[in-house]
């Protein structure tokens, strides 16, 4: 059968925060035809997928937003102080009917193949579609391709098993059963308190330890919810000025220039507030071993006097790397949980997991649990798993060939040998270690702008360059070394989590104001790092002159 392609301007892939955003910019103010592609029913991206117990945000609320528009941001107001998937996904669906979004987003399309065939990218989906435009933008997020490990027998059980990443929408019914949870990671960390409220057993399979701090979450009042909305200005300017791009900033202060009972009544102070402040309680957390060693061995000494068992408390707090190191969960009674009568952990460090059967799990010992239901709460293939599997072919070589040995991108915005393309907030940015609505609208305004200024000079190809982006490769890895961070080598920041993946530090550590004054700087000076069309390669960027003052985590 002969399929018929549809021709626009730009082609978005995915209806998250950077999806909408983007179709709007390009739709609305370059007045350009685009659609967005969503593999989904409906908007959401990450949150469309993530519907497990327990999830919701780690980023508070009222920096948690888009600051493009003051009237959507008075329009709106959020119920928690952390909100839930839910009210993620109808803010998400409040700002799409605002703008008038979803008439140019075809939902249920699934991308197996984006090829560029010399002028534009030619876009096939799932059950025959064909698109093609110029401009081809990936809006698919860092971590929305679920990582289910591949443990022998998986396809044997004869309960339910499923991954936090690909929830039931209908969820799922832990009622009176026995649970083992995978994974303590953030996801877990949300997941197993509210299944445990439930399931007859609940057991956790813990491979890493993990810090985590409590959220603290709660209702917004009528009062604090005015102060949002009257105070639009001084919070955006407030998250496009910290390194993490949260409305709070990080202390001057270095935790041994005071006293060890300052430094303790400090850290009480913080974890009473909850939170991701905790890290912001000194600024050399990430720098110095030293003083990170102060606050890992408070968030232990917690976990210590929370957990009554002694030996379930030492597995909880035997944790293996610096705080932070590793992206750094806060809960809601997540140690707590283990003084319930129904929920137990496992050390399959210690005692690895050796197959599924049909009624359970058996670890190498010997030792044999039990399960009505496996939750995966096993992460995602963070980062390059989500654009990987968009098929995309350039006119040399495919992506995935090109990123064999790990991703190779310049600004985390474009690769050599992929003219037009576009990826937001893809590896080399600061994404994940920073609050992600804040890098999304810097990302898709600098697109916006580099497309309108190659439409207003006849360009007709952008394109980075390869020694701009193995220049941009090896300063992501200098600003990761600056810090902490290769310390937690196994940490899905370097790809670890999933089996054969390259080891490659993945996001931008140098924050996002810095990353932001090099974004801006290479498009005042003509887009240096890229080729433009017929107008003769652009320079290319002096990242020795960028110097990095803090971590961006």
């Amino acid at each position: 059968m002969t399929v018929t392609p549809i021709d626009l301007d730009a082609i978005v892939i995915g209806a998250g925060f950077a999806g909408l955003y983007q179709l709007h910019r390009l739709r609305d103010d370059l007045d350009l035809d685009v659609k967005v592609l969503e593999m989904g029913d409906g908007v959401g991206g990450t949150w469309y997928w993530n519907r497990y117990p327990g999830a919701r945000c780690d980023s508070e609320s009222h920096g948690y937003a888009y600051f493009f528009s003051r009237e959507l941001h008075e329009a709106w107001q959020w119920s928690e102080r952390y909100p839930g998937h839910a009210e993620i996904r109808e803010y998400l669906n409040f700002v799409a009917d605002r703008l008038d979004l979803k008439k140019d987003i075809r939902f249920g399309r699934k991308v197996t193949g984006c090829r560029w065939d010399g002028s534009r990218w030619v876009v096939t989906i799932d059950g025959g579609e064909v698109y093609r435009a110029p401009w081809l933008i990936t809006a698919v997020g860092c971590l929305s391709s679920a990582n289910v490990p591949e443990i022998p027998g998986l396809d044997s059980f004869q309960g339910q098993w499923v991954h936090t990443g690909q929830w039931p929408h209908e969820g799922v019914d832990f009622t009176g059963k026995k649970v083992g949870q995978i994974g303590t990671g953030s996801t877990g960390i949300q997941a197993a308190p509210v299944i445990a409220e439930t399931a007859g057993d609940l057991t956790v399979f813990q491979r890493t330890a993990n810090y985590s701090v409590p959220a603290r979450n709660g209702p917004w009042d009528a009062e604090y919810a005015q102060w949002v909305r009257e105070h639009y200005d001084e919070i955006k300017a407030m998250v496009h000025s910290t390194p993490n791009a949260h409305p709070f900033r990080i202390s001057p202060n270095k935790a041994m220039e005071v006293s060890d009972r300052e430094r303790r009544e400090m850290y009480e102070r913080a974890w009473e507030k909850g939170g991701l402040r905790f890290r912001a309680v000194f600024h050399d957390l990430l720098l110095s071993k030293t003083s990170n060693n102060t606050a890992a061995e408070f968030i232990k000494s917690k976990i210590r006097q929370i957990v009554k068992n002694p030996e379930t408390a030492r597995m909880l707090s035997d944790i293996d790397h610096p705080y932070a190191a590793k992206r750094p969960p806060i809960d809601t009674n997540y140690f707590e949980t283990f003084n319930r009568d129904n929920v137990a952990l496992v050390d399959v460090r210690a005692d690895p997991i050796a197959e599924i059967t049909p009624t359970g799990m058996r670890l190498e010992s010997g030792a044999e649990h039990e399960l009505d239901v496996i939750v995966f709460a096993t992460g995602f293939d963070a980062m390059t798993g989500p654009l990987l599997r968009l098929g995309i072919e350039g006119p040399e070589a495919t992506l995935s060939d090109y990123w064999r040995q790990g991703p190779i991108s310049y600004l985390g915005l474009a690769m050599p040998g992929f003219p037009n393309l576009f990826t937001v907030t893809g590896p080399g940015s600061p994404s994940v270690l920073a609050n992600m609505p804040v890098p999304i609208e810097q990302h898709v305004d600098w697109i916006t702008d580099a497309i309108a200024h190659a439409r207003a000079k006849r360009i007709a190809t952008i394109e980075a360059e390869e020694d701009a982006a193995q220049g941009w490769v090896d300063h992501v890895r200098e600003a990761a070394f600056a810090t902490l961070l290769p310390e937690a080598g196994h940490s899905w920041y370097w790809g670890a989590n999933v089996p054969g993946k390259p080891r490659v530090f993945m996001p931008y550590a140098g924050g996002m104001v810095r990353y932001r004054e090099v974004c801006d700087r290479a498009a005042h000076e003509g887009y240096a790092g890229f080729r433009l069309g017929q107008a003769g390669p652009a320079g290319v960027l002096d990242y020795a002159a960028t110097a990095i003052d803090g971590p961006g985590v």
